[in-house]
């Protein structure tokens, strides 16, 4: 059976999966086989396996980091909430139905068998399994039917780490009562603490730790420092926020970059769609939740959510969609993926309340398609090359371009009246098929489409990019000036920035000096 240690926060978006990703990199680097496990995961932005299962997007990164394939045993239960009424449960990979937070601690023993099934296949296969927690471990109201915190780290016999964001203030605080909330047996199972995030000066922090380490009775793993320069994958939609900021201190003069708004929808999903459009320095990417910050953009996003038509009816009443719709007849590119793709259409029906209690509902009408929900869902990892009219707008692309991506949806979309569609699917789930996906407006500038992914082929990146500067006037960008991230050293970079700052040698003995294991 494998050696367990586990990471857990003060409380969420703490940075618990950036440091789960950071060990499985250096587990990994010292020989070791490591794998990721997250029991439950609450989180639209989802990730289809190469058998055509789902699974949380943090997991495949933290795979990724690990040197291997992600699983759906890696993630066992998935919660993609659907609004303030519940979510759809996942479980390995495969959706069971809609709960209410009453119903789902109702069903936390069998959920808690499936974890802990999950738990051991990985756990006969690895030298090492790297745990991540969620939220807090000291919710008292909820700490009986919690199955992803403490309850987890007794099965798995893991030390635990307490990690806290000292970003945000009170960080000790946080600490000492998160530490006072846990049980005897539980607080005696934190092997010790780290903080995160911090920026400033470490000999004003100093006197702090040491008080703190007399308080708690256990010692600060280390202190990591506020990073910039490291890409790897964001999980929760709170960094939506960063991803902002992060964009209006690039300095680059406006007038130069194409404008990107991307619409965050209340239940947004899958947005690290965008991340590779946000590392592009000829980009400046927006996400926009109100009307009279969309402006004249040179292509509007609407990305794919957990609930279709709740969300398009929210952009129906903020104004966001007649604002789309304004541009777009304006001339102005607009993009839908997944459920923004079914957005862009003339009517979503949902007759078997797979989505919503809502039957009918107008789309945009910006392509002449209609949507029909059903209770199956649709997850496949797909290959595909552009449709003819997809070529007449990319010009620079044939049908000799394999464009990869995957989907995660339950409507089905028919296209009406000789609409283009946009793509010919070859492959799905490692199955030859012939069939089209999405679909084309008749002036080629509102285009949809099922594939999350599609932005990080890099040829049709390119060819989208030159489209918007040919329209604003603006010399084709190269082949060369395209952004490419490299996974690996991104993760090695990760790895070290954790070695720097980090007592890793109390980490490997308290999990039984699992270094020796790897020589």
């Amino acid at each position: 059976m494998a050696k367990a240690i586990m990471v857990q926060g003060t409380g969420s978006d703490v940075g618990k999966s950036i440091l789960v990703c950071a060990l499985c990199r250096i587990f990994r680097q010292e020989g070791l086989k490591v794998a990721p496990f997250k029991s439950q995961n609450m989180s639209n932005n989802s990730y289809v396996t190469a058998d055509g299962r789902e699974m949380g997007r943090a997991q495949v990164a933290q795979a990724e980091a690990a040197g291997i394939l992600p699983i759906a045993e890696m993630n066992p239960i998935l919660l993609k909430p659907s609004g303030n009424n519940g979510s759809q449960i996942i479980t390995m990979g495969r959706p069971l139905r809609h709960m209410t937070a009453n119903e789902y601690y109702k069903n936390k023993d069998s959920m808690l068998e499936i974890a802990k099934e999950a738990y051991e296949s990985l756990s006969n296969e690895y030298d090492v399994i790297v745990i991540e927690g969620a939220g807090s471990p000291a919710e008292i109201n909820i700490k009986d039917d919690d199955i992803v915190n403490m309850k987890m780290a007794e099965i798995a016999d893991a030390p635990v780490i307490l990690v806290t964001d000292i970003e945000r203030g009170g960080s000790f605080a946080w600490i000492v009562g998160t530490l006072e909330l846990l049980d005897s047996d539980e607080r005696d199972r934190v092997m010790g603490v780290i903080i995160n995030k911090f920026r400033g000066d470490m000999g004003i922090l100093e006197p702090g730790i040491q008080m703190l380490e007399e308080r708690i009775n256990k010692p600060v793993l280390g202190v990591l420092p506020y990073y910039t320069n490291i890409e790897v994958d964001d999980e929760d939609s709170v960094s939506l926020d960063r991803k902002n900021k992060k964009q209006d201190a690039r300095g680059e003069k406006q007038e130069s970059l194409i404008d990107v708004v991307i619409i965050r929808l209340p239940r947004i999903s899958n947005f690290t769609d965008f991340d590779i459009l946000i590392k592009e320095k000829s980009l400046n990417v927006r996400f926009v939740e109100d009307a009279r910050s969309i402006g004249n953009p040179d292509l509007i996003i609407l990305p794919g959510t957990k609930n279709t038509i709740g969300d398009l009816e929210s952009i129906k009443e903020n104004g966001i969609a007649n604002a789309v719709i304004k541009v777009a007849k304006s001339g102005t590119m607009i993009i839908g993926i997944c459920g923004g793709y079914q957005m862009l259409g003339s009517v979503i029906r949902d007759p078997e309340n797979a989505e919503s209690k809502t039957l009918e509902t107008d789309g945009l009408g910006l392509i002449d398609v209609r949507t029909l929900f059903r209770l199956e869902k649709s997850t496949h990892q797909v290959k595909a090359t552009l449709h003819d009219r997809g070529t007449d707008i990319f010009k620079g692309l044939n049908t000799d371009n394999e464009i990869t991506g995957y989907e995660i949806h339950m409507g089905e979309t028919e296209l009406l009246n000789g609409t283009a569609p946009f793509l010919k699917i070859l492959e799905r789930s490692d199955k030859e098929v012939s069939m089209d996906d999405g679909a084309v407006s008749s002036d080629g500038n509102v285009i949809g489409s099922y594939l999350h992914g599609i932005f990080d082929n890099d040829e049709f990146r390119l060819e989208l990019i030159n489209r918007l500067r040919e329209s604003k006037g603006l010399p084709p960008m190269l082949a060369e000036e395209l952004n490419t991230v490299d996974k690996e050293a991104e993760y090695d970079k990760l790895a070290d920035w954790f070695r720097e700052h980090i007592d890793i040698d109390l980490i490997y003995e308290k999990i039984d000096h699992l270094k020796t294991r790897s020589r």
